[in-house]
């Protein structure tokens, strides 16, 4: 197979912009920008999230079995881009952005305009991402987006010309 051309293709796949946290019961959280996300059932509402297999994201969901998945809007680029890097906890914050504890106990980030709260149904351990499978037990919309809700989603395309995710 060309990788060139593989790396190519794969990134022809659209992605929304994500910012998926967690906490243990031990106190230890995690968080982290994700894309690789789909909403794969409708009843029970069930999303799917890929999420680096060595990542301590990844051991902090697994532990906590329950998770937040953070919608980013429009303009929310350098809150992407904080959670690219290793979180820093301090206080009601996660890297510099407020959180509010979620239903489940998971953060919810202050500013995020959507989230939805998980527990954990399933993981596929398979390949470098490791696919979550997680039940919506609440969901959080600080506002109705206008027109379609789609549309309001922070996009990997939004983040710059040099800035890709695939292949």
């Amino acid at each position: 197979m060309d990788e060139d051309k593989k790396k190519t293709t794969l990134r022809m796949i659209p992605y929304g912009i994500y910012v998926m946290t967690a906490k243990d019961g031990d106190g230890n959280v995690g968080a982290g920008t994700v894309n690789w996300v789909m909403q794969c059932s409708f009843d029970p509402p069930l999303v799917a999230i890929g999420v680096n297999a060595d990542s301590s994201l990844y051991a902090v969901v697994k532990a906590a079995r329950c998770f937040a998945l953070n919608m980013l809007g429009k303009g929310q680029q350098e809150t992407a881009f904080a959670f690219f890097k290793p979180v820093e906890a301090v206080g009601d914050t996660l890297s510099d952005e407020t959180v509010i504890a979620g239903v489940i106990g998971s953060p919810l980030l202050s500013d995020a305009p959507a989230a939805i709260e998980c527990k954990v149904a399933e993981i596929v351990e398979k390949g470098d991402h490791h696919i979550v499978v997680g039940e919506v037990v609440e969901v959080h919309l600080s506002q109705p987006p206008e027109g379609r809700a789609d549309a309001a989603i922070l996009e990997m395309k939004d983040l710059g010309d040099n800035v890709f995710y695939g292949g």
